[in-house]
Parts: structure tokens; C-alpha cells; sequence
């Protein structure tokens, strides 16, 4: 079988020589939830160890020749660089925290973008009265200090949603979460995707904690109002102005025995879309019985497959890198010590199973343990890193990327120096330029950076093998990678699931020639909204095995059950890149960590045997590189969306045919005992079609790494129903990754359906 590398080479999936990719030494880093009870106990100052300007606390040698090796394009840069001197940091425990803190609601975004993209002000709350948007004065306008001189202020949320203040008052047994934010309108906008990503108004009220900013949690989300006392911490609150109504809401400070008439999870329906229409109009309907459709979804009013055309495209540019200014500060943990007979060339699987996850690598949490430790980054890095595809968790979209290397000094006049090299990181999106047809600025969060000069822990954690590993050949161009070549399925409404490859990487650093071999698999299980930034966890060391079709590598698509979009219920279902095509498996979403849970589809049915590398039981065929498959409510079927391996830098699209529309289970008219997925292997797929073609990279290389962002247009977005798509892929440049162009640059592109 092939292994599809993101530069666009066929790999196979042993030994097949390829460009240089770099080597990862190690770097001392520590994953969200390692060492926190440690931190805690230290009575001496949190600081870094710095020598002759050089911040010290990575532990280990990297060399030039494996800085270079994500230099594709300059073979001639091999010497050896001088290694940084190891230091004495004190150990700290490995074990990992127990008890988990909430998350904590992002801090990269402003209030006025973070639900302003339509997907939320198209809905409304059924069987109540809601003031329009001109009805009441935005949440700009509200004073700094709320109580007790604005009592009783109505007001509207950055998401259009209208609110009343209160004063001195809880409402009890009603809490559904408590977070820490910087801000009243902060803790607004939390209930306010609270319930975007529930689908439902569960959060209909919120108390927030001026005297507890900055620690502690200080924002309380609340499900009701229906049992209020006086409270004594001076709390401001704003409750959900129809809710407030219909429960004849109290003066502040006194308690009610009153019951609200709006039930706290009562459904969302949508209104009329803004988007222009088709010749088959799309049309709004309510959710049927015990469902609830996801916000801002608008379907087709027809009874046939809408064959998709494409109307307009734009091309945004290269995005922008807008690093955070904080780091968290402190003594990095000890690894783990290898053996001899485990120091080989050559893979070694039990580096992967045999190892505890490490608390050394991986994103880390900012939490009330951790938020002292906070402390400005004294460099703000230069980055240059490949892959770019991502996706939409909780208010958010992310870029996952790949090989990803940091930078100090870089100039739009002079090259960086190097500072670190890690297999991926992360970055959500902090402006939403795309919605305005501009290019996109990325931001990388707190808990990515290791020390204070900008280097990076690593986003995908690695287990204490492949990182000890990583550590004692470093300079010799041995190392093991967990890539992001994929974009996000989603699992519920927080979080997302990558089916991540486990590769090893073995450099020539003289020659520069390398041999990328896959090992197998593994799940990272994604979220964001936290003030360090999207984390990613690895419930299992190794899912799928090296002579597997690699299930989920190229991704997969989630298929809702009943409960609709964002629930628990239904399946994942996973694609298997083979030469020739893909396959497919599936699993129950309660069951994704359970390999023996996974069916295979065999061309007839679905079975409990895996087929082998050689299988032709495609679900679609074709030389397919990156791939995405979604449902599209404007069409009424499936769009599939990918590059090829043939290098010409074009995005084709086919959309499922079929005899009548496709329906989801938990749509107006599904019928909730129908697995709409299941259509993608009873029906056949139209003619390949070119959905967008991209210019070559400044190198005049090929692009790769190409994929949707799903959701980014809100109820405009081509998965809610609209007609707008945001595209991003890697363009290689041919530069110096130190250089201010970088050696990549992520590009994205809309393209507007008819």
C-alpha cells in the first residue's frame, strides 16, 4: 500500500527514500496535565536558568543538519552547530494531575467576532418574545461597573442575544459550569456559546465575580432561575431577557418562589437564511419531535440531490502569525531513561505501547495552578511549519500543522536564528479576516511555549519511549513524529477526534536523505476555549498497527444520531487510504478508544474482519492525497472535496448521487432510525470536477496538505446550509524557514457555490 506524505510523495509504507524532514531533538517540555500537584509545593521563584543570554532549559543538543532538514531545498547546509550546554533544572514529579479544572474561555478572541459570523443570530428561541437587535443597546455600552446603579439594564450580547442585568442575587442548584474570564461581557459570551454548542438555550442566566478576577473561577453559568437568594459577594449577573420576563423577574438582593414558563432547554428553531438562493430554494423548518438542529442550519426545500456548481472563488493570501506574549514559567520535568538494546536504528514498537503517555511534550492547561506562573515571552518568534488543515471545537477554528519550527531575530531584512524544531503545533484563528475576504491571522496560545525566547512544546504528545527515545539520538537523525495530516472530525459539541500517524523519521544528516516509515496510529482527542490554548490528549498509546490500511489518517466524517448535531450518539466513521482509493470503518462514538468496537465495510457489508492493504472495497476511488467528505443541507447530499497525488496543485469535488435527498436522522423529516452515512455506500459519486485551482507556491512547487474548514461562515458556511466554502493548503516557498517569507506559507481561498 502507499503512504501519502504531505509534500504530495508517495511513500511506501517501509522504506521508500524522500525528501529530508528534519529530526526532532529533544526538547523539555511537559503536557497540560503533568506536574501541576509539584508546581504547587515549590517555595522558591519559578525562573529559567539563562547563560550568556541563552535560555537553557531545553536539555538537549540540536544541530544544525536537523534544524535544516525542514529545508527541503538546500542540501548544502550540513555542519554541525554548537550544542546548547545541558543545565541541572531539579526534577519534578511525572504523574499526572487528577483532579481536572474546567476549561477556560479564550482569551485571543474579541467579544464583537467570536459568535458574530450569523450562524447563532439566525436562530431564536421558540414560544418566546426576544426584542430585535435594535430593541436594546450592544454590550459596548454597558459601564465598567454594573451594580448596584445599573440594576434592571437590558442589553444585547455580542451574539445578538438580548439580556437584563441583576444585581446581589444567585440563583441556586442551577449551576452548569463556572469558568474563569476576564470580563462581564467575557462571562456573557460564555453562556452564549454554551448554548451554541448545545444546540439548545440550556444557559440562561450568568453571575459574575468582579472581585475574583484572575483567579478562581468567577463566572458561574446557570440553567435557571427558578430558586433565587440574596447573595454576599456582590455579584453582577445578567439573565436571558425573555426568561427574565416570563418569570417576572425579582429586585435585586430578595428571593422568589416564581417559576419561568421558559423551560431551560427548550429547542432552537431556525429563521430565514440571509444567503442568496438557489434555483431550488433552501427553506427553514423546525426540528422535528426530541431533536434539535444545529444552530443556523438552513435544507433545500426539495425531494432531489441539488447538484453543487460553483459560482465564485477568492483567494485570501498567506496568513499571518500573531504569537501569544505570556508563557508559562517553570522547572521542566526528567524523562525516562532508555536502555542500551532500545537505542537502535530502526523502529521499535514498543517505544509506542510499552510507555506511559509523556509528561514532557504536549500543550499545557492555564489553570488556577498554573496562572501565577504566567510570564512574558521576552522574544516573539518567527514561525515556519506545513500543514495548515484544522477545523471548528467550541467557538473556535484551529490549524493543526506539522513539522514546525521557531525562530528568534527573524527581519523582513535578515534571517532568524534557530531555536527549536517540534512534528506539530496548533493555532486558532483570532481576527476571522476570511469572513471579510482577507487573509487569515493565526495565533499559537500560552501553553505552547516552553521557555521564555519561544520555543514550542510540541501539540501531540508522545509517550515517554519515542521521547526518550527522540533524546538520546538526537545529532544522529533518529526520531519519532506523531503527525496532524487530516482535518478535525468532531466528536460531541467540545470536543474533536485526529486519527494521528505515528512515524519514524531516519535522516542521513550528511546526505540529508530520508526514509519516513509509518508505525501505526494513534487518537488525539481535542479541545479548545482554554486560555493556554487548544490541548490535544492521547487516551491510547497505539490504535491501528503498521500493516493496517492506516484507518483515519486521512480522516473521516461524523455521523450525528438522533440527538442531532453535537450529541453523543450515532458513529465515527474513518477512511482508509490504499493505492487506489479509500476505505471505510466505522465505529459507535462511545467506542473510538476500543479497536475490537471498529467494523470494516467489505464491499457487501459490514464486518468485525479487517481487510487487508490490497482491499478494493472503496467507498470512492481515485489517486485521492487529502480528502474531506461532508454532508451539505444546500444540496441535499454529500460533497467530497481533495487533492491528488499527481501534483498539479488543483481541488477537485464529486457530490453523491442519488435517486432522492439524503436526510440526517436529526433533520426536518429524517427518519431517526437512518444512518445518513450509510448512503456513501449505496449510492455512486458524480464526475470529478475542479472546485479550485491554487497557484504554486513562490518555490513554483505543488501545494499540499489542502482541506475545508467546515463551519467558518456560520449559517453561510456551505455545512449550515449556505453557499460560502474556506479552503487553506501549504504553498512551499523555497526560502529559508528563518527567512521573513518562511519555507511554507498556509494559504486559504473561498469558493462560493451557485
Amino acid at each position: 500500500m502507499w503512504y501519502i506524505r504531505r509534500n504530495g510523495t508517495p511513500l511506501n509504507q517501509t522504506s521508500v527514500q524522500g525528501n529530508t524532514d528534519g529530526t526532532k531533538l529533544a526538547n523539555a517540555t511537559i503536557t497540560a496535565p503533568g506536574v501541576l500537584q509539584s508546581i504547587q509545593s515549590k517555595a522558591e521563584p519559578l525562573a529559567l536558568v539563562l547563560q550568556d543570554g541563552q535560555d537553557l532549559l531545553h536539555k538537549s543538543a540540536y544541530t544544525e543538519g536537523q534544524h535544516q532538514g525542514m529545508h527541503h531545498h538546500h542540501p548544502d547546509k550540513s555542519s554541525i552547530a554548537s550544542q546548547v550546554a545541558a543545565t541541572g533544572l531539579p526534577s519534578t514529579d511525572n504523574h499526572l494531575l487528577a483532579t481536572r479544572i474546567t476549561h477556560i474561555p479564550r482569551q485571543v478572541q474579541t467579544v464583537s467576532n467570536i459568535l458574530n459570523d450569523g450562524a447563532y443570530q439566525s436562530w431564536v428561541n421558540q414560544g418566546s418574545s426576544n426584542p430585535t437587535s435594535t430593541s436594546a443597546p450592544a454590550e459596548s455600552s454597558l459601564p465598567t461597573s454594573l451594580c448596584p446603579g445599573h440594576n434592571g439594564t437590558v442589553f444585547r450580547s455580542s451574539s445578538g442575544i438580548t439580556y437584563e442585568t441583576v444585581c446581589a442575587i444567585d440563583y441556586n442548584n442551577a449551576l452548569l459550569r463556572s469558568t474563569t474570564v476576564n470580563s462581564f461581557t467575557e462571562c456573557v459570551r460564555d453562556c452564549d456559546i454554551y448554548n451554541y454548542n448545545a444546540h439548545k438555550v440550556t444557559c440562561v442566566a450568568v453571575l459574575f465575580a468582579q472581585s475574583h478576577a484572575d483567579r478562581d473561577p468567577n463566572c458561574y453559568l446557570k440553567s435557571s432561575i427558578l430558586h433565587s437568594s440574596a447573595a454576599t459577594n456582590n455579584l453582577e449577573g445578567a439573565v436571558r431577557y425573555s426568561v427574565a420576563q416570563a418569570a417576572r423577574l425579582p429586585v435585586s438582593g430578595t428571593t422568589t418562589g416564581s417559576s419561568s414558563s421558559i423551560s431551560s432547554t427548550s429547542t432552537i428553531s431556525p429563521s430565514s437564511s440571509s444567503h442568496s438562493q438557489s434555483s431550488t430554494s433552501p427553506t427553514t423548518s423546525p426540528s422535528s419531535s426530541g431533536t434539535v438542529s444545529p444552530p443556523g442550519v438552513t435544507y433545500a426545500n426539495t425531494n432531489v440531490v441539488v447538484a453543487p456548481k460553483i459560482s465564485t472563488t477568492k483567494l485570501h493570501g498567506p496568513s499571518v502569525n500573531r504569537p501569544t506574549s505570556q508563557y508559562i514559567q517553570y522547572d521542566p520535568a526528567d524523562g525516562v531513561s532508555l536502555s542500551r538494546s532500545l537505542l537502535q536504528v530502526g523502529v521499535n514498537g514498543d517505544l509506542s505501547t510499552g510507555y506511559d503517555i509523556s509528561p514532557l511534550t504536549g500543550v499545557l492547561e492555564v489553570n488556577i495552578y498554573t496562572q501565577n506562573a504566567l510570564a512574558p515571552l521576552r522574544n516573539t518568534p518567527h514561525l515556519s511549519r506545513d500543514g495548515g488543515r484544522g477545523g471548528y471545537i467550541n467557538g473556535q477554528h484551529l490549524f493543526l500543522f506539522s513539522d514546525t519550527g521557531s525562530y528568534s531575530g527573524t527581519t523582513s531584512s535578515q534571517n532568524g536564528n534557530f531555536l527549536d524544531f517540534v512534528s506539530s503545533s496548533v493555532a486558532v484563528d483570532v481576527g476571522m479576516n476570511a469572513l471579510s475576504g482577507n487573509p487569515i491571522t493565526l495565533q499559537d496560545g500560552i501553553g505552547e511555549w516552553s521557555d521564555n525566547v519561544g520555543r514550542q512544546r510540541g501539540f501531540a504528545p508522545l509517550t515517554q519511549g519515542e521521547e526518550a527515545y527522540n533524546i538520546a539520538m538526537q545529532g544522529q537523525g533518529q526520531r519519532y513524529a506523531v503527525w496532524i495530516e487530516s482535518s478535525i472530525i468532531p466528536l460531541d459539541a467540545e470536543t474533536g477526534l485526529i486519527y494521528a500517524p505515528i512515524v519514524y523519521d531516519n535522516v542521513n544528516v550528511v546526505t540529508r536523505a530520508a526514509v519516513f516509515t509509518y508505525t501505526g496510529n494513534t487518537i488525539l482527542r481535542i479541545t479548545a476555549g482554554g486560555r493556554g490554548g487548544p490541548i490535544a490528549r492521547r487516551p491510547v498509546r497505539k490504535l491501528f498497527d503498521q500493516d493496517q490500511p492506516e484507518w483515519g489518517v486521512a480522516g473521516g466524517l461524523r455521523s450525528w444520531g438522533p440527538s442531532g448535531i453535537g450529541g453523543t450518539d450515532g458513529r465515527v466513521y474513518l477512511f482508509g487510504g490504499v493505492s487506489g482509493g479509500m476505505l471505510m470503518a466505522r465505529v459507535a462514538a462511545d467506542s473510538i478508544e476500543n479497536r475490537d468496537a471498529y467494523e470494516y465495510w467489505n464491499g457487501g457489508a459490514w464486518s468485525t474482519i479487517m481487510p487487508h492493504n490490497d482491499s478494493k472495497a472503496f467507498f470512492i476511488e481515485g489517486p485521492i492525497m487529502d480528502i474531506d467528505v461532508f454532508y451539505s443541507p444546500r444540496h441535499m447530499t454529500f460533497i467530497a472535496v481533495y487533492l491528488t497525488i499527481y501534483a498539479d496543485s488543483t481541488f477537485y469535488y464529486r457530490f453523491l448521487q442519488s435517486n432522492s435527498s439524503i436526510i440526517p436522522s436529526y433533520a426536518p423529516g429524517g427518519d431517526q432510525h437512518y444512518d445518513c452515512a450509510e448512503a456513501l455506500l449505496q449510492n455512486h459519486w458524480s464526475e470529478e470536477q475542479v472546485l479550485y485551482k491554487a497557484k504554486t507556491g513562490l518555490s513554483g512547487a505543488f501545494i499540499y496538505s489542502g482541506g475545508v474548514h467546515l463551519r467558518y461562515f456560520g449559517a453561510d458556511d456551505i455545512s449550515n446550509g449556505g453557499s460560502r466554502m474556506l479552503l487553506s493548503w501549504t504553498a512551499p516557498t523555497g526560502k529559508d524557514p528563518a527567512s521573513a517569507t518562511s519555507e511554507y506559507q498556509i494559504v486559504t481561498a473561498e469558493v462560493d457555490f451557485a
